[in-house]
């Protein structure tokens, strides 16, 4: 059964409006504030905000995680190499990109499981990182601030019953 109109409206708005907030930092800093896992974070805020994979800790950490585990398997397997660059179906350098966002994805669900922080999202962080789109110190710590920043904005929202 589909929501109300108005039920479905509200969380269009708030994930909208949680993502603004970097989506303007993107547009004056230039910088990569927004990425596409924080689309999911944001839609699971607006839909299901009270899910266990909603809280701040799950939230925060599962994409820290993701973070650390994509540079690790990046550097280890990946270096050099982009999945925008790839060029050669069959070659080393896709199987060792291929095979650094597959270890990374189990290096971060055993991490997210490990560590009870199980947040869906962090894995396409995850990929992000260890595919070669956001890889270096810089970026990872723009990732997290971001997660930090769309979960500061959620408990606003929440506070002031938006």
């Amino acid at each position: 059964m589909t929501a109300p109109r108005a039920l479905w409206l509200r969380q269009a708005v708030r994930a909208a409006t949680l993502l603004s907030t970097l989506a303007g930092a993107v547009w004056l800093s230039g910088l990569p504030f927004l990425f596409p896992s924080l689309g999911p974070t944001a839609y699971l805020f607006a839909t299901t905000p009270a899910a266990p994979e909603c809280a701040p800790r799950r939230v925060v950490a599962g994409h820290a995680i993701g973070v650390l585990a994509g540079l690790v398997a990046f550097h280890a397997l990946g270096a050099g190499i982009g999945i925008d660059t790839l060029t050669t179906p069959g070659s080393i350098s896709a199987l060792r990109l291929a095979a650094s966002g597959v270890v990374a994805v189990g290096l971060t669900t055993a991490g997210m499981v490990a560590t009870d922080t199980g947040h869906a999202p962090a894995c396409a962080t995850t990929l992000i990182v260890s595919l070669g789109i956001l890889t270096t110190p810089r970026a990872a710590l723009l990732i997290v601030v971001a997660v930090v920043v769309l979960v500061v904005e959620q408990r606003v929202l929440d506070r002031i019953g938006v």
